[in-house]
């Protein structure tokens, strides 16, 4: 049996019709495998920015605390630093304190033989009474103990201990007439007051 013209053309447009159609499924489902994929991706970077904003703030705390911890270490070195000098500039205090009853014991000393001094022997024993003395105040000085002897200066109530105040018309007024007993410092720190006496305001 012979094929129609007619018959043959309508067979040929359902065939290209139905082409088309599956073109355009595959087309579609491309589309929405697409569109699937990039919400896909979308999530995944919403989901990595909590965690990364996260990560950063933590990263920032343990910076602050490691910079904190690094100032205090320095504190503490600069503390510790500063306590061995003052226990080497200081460390004498105690034994020094203790010495000055003797160096005035030998001031009074110096002083009984120089009033004494009449022969030989006698300046002879003024005079090594007086080297011992030099000595002994030259040791001082080497450790840093200096003496404090105000006379015709101000009073100073930091450094001076007011004994007595007298009239004195040829000094000045509130400054230091006598030295009863000189004062000494370590170092610029105060060992022992000198006790002084004042004169008064006229």
């Amino acid at each position: 049996m012979t094929e129609q013209p007619g018959e043959a053309g309508q067979d040929g447009n359902e065939a290209r019709a139905e082409a088309s159609a599956k073109a355009y499924e595959d087309v579609a489902k491309a589309a929405q495998a697409e569109s699937e994929g990039e919400s896909a991706d979308e999530a995944a970077a919403d989901a990595l920015d909590p965690a990364l904003v996260k990560a950063l703030e933590e990263a920032a705390t343990y910076k602050d605390v490691a910079l904190r911890a690094q100032a205090e270490t320095e504190n503490i070195r600069r503390r510790a630093a500063r306590d061995v000098e003052q226990a080497h500039k200081f460390a004498l205090e105690k034994f020094a304190g203790e010495l000055l009853p003797v160096l005035d014991s030998i001031e009074k000393a110096v002083e009984a033989a120089g009033a004494l001094a009449e022969g030989e022997e006698t300046k002879a024993m003024a005079e090594g009474v007086s080297l011992c003395h030099r000595l002994f105040l030259d040791t001082f000085g080497k450790a840093g103990i200096m003496p404090i002897d105000p006379h015709g200066e101000p009073f100073d109530p930091e450094q001076h201990q007011a004994m007595a105040m007298i009239e004195a018309p040829h000094a000045a007024p509130n400054s230091v007439v006598d030295v009863l007993q000189k004062g000494y410092q370590l170092n610029s720190r105060l060992l022992r007051a000198a006790m002084v006496v004042v004169a008064k305001n006229s």
